[in-house]
């Protein structure tokens, strides 16, 4: 397999992936309707870079990454995958989220986050989760599937850099309930 950068003539051979995949309206957000200048856009023009993998020459998938923020934020990257539905069960994805992970590191990103992993999009969960990804969110209900109804959104996360702070965090760090942050803000001071 070899993963390299998607040039501008490479998209129409992508195009029925991407296509495909969103009519599907399992695993991505986008308007199934979308032309194929929109997607274009979407997947290979605004993204900091778009990789694609091939095997002797047939197109098996394709991932994007970009900054997840702006500014402050702007140390996080955010990724997109597809792959061609031939494609699939052949490790296609873990080949691309690993690539994507040195690319990330190389530009200097100090982690990487998906923002909406589908619920019921089970193999994508467990891939990620494999690949060190921890589940730091969920959002419930944030995604209307056709055959499923409403199907909450993960937040799924992982560091690529030790971030430079005193006491470094993990992905694997315990989060703070929000009823807990309350107790603690809420409290009584004492008098003096």
């Amino acid at each position: 397999m070899n993963i390299r950068p998607m040039l501008a003539e490479d998209f129409a051979a992508f195009w029925p992936t991407f296509q495909a995949i969103i009519q599907a309206q399992e695993s991505y957000a986008y308007d199934p309707q979308l032309s194929e200048a929109q997607a274009r856009a979407l997947w290979h023009e605004l993204p900091q870079e778009t990789w694609l993998a091939e095997e002797h020459g047939v197109l098996l998938g394709s991932y994007f990454i970009k900054p997840n923020a702006a500014g402050p934020g702007g140390h996080v990257c955010n990724c997109g995958y597809m792959v061609a539905p031939a494609a699939r069960g052949k490790g296609v994805a873990a080949a691309l989220c690993a690539h994507s992970q040195q690319r990330g590191r190389a530009l200097g990103f100090l982690a990487m986050q998906f923002n909406a992993v589908v619920a019921s999009n089970a193999v994508a969960v467990a891939l990620w989760k494999k690949l060190g990804f921890a589940e730091v969110g969920r959002v419930p209900g944030a995604y209307r599937h056709p055959s499923l109804g409403l199907v909450d959104c993960l937040i799924m996360h992982k560091w690529l850099q030790a971030p430079d702070v005193d006491k470094p965090l993990t992905a694997s760090a315990p989060l703070i309930a929000r009823k807990n942050i309350e107790a603690v803000v809420s409290r009584k001071r004492k008098k003096n």
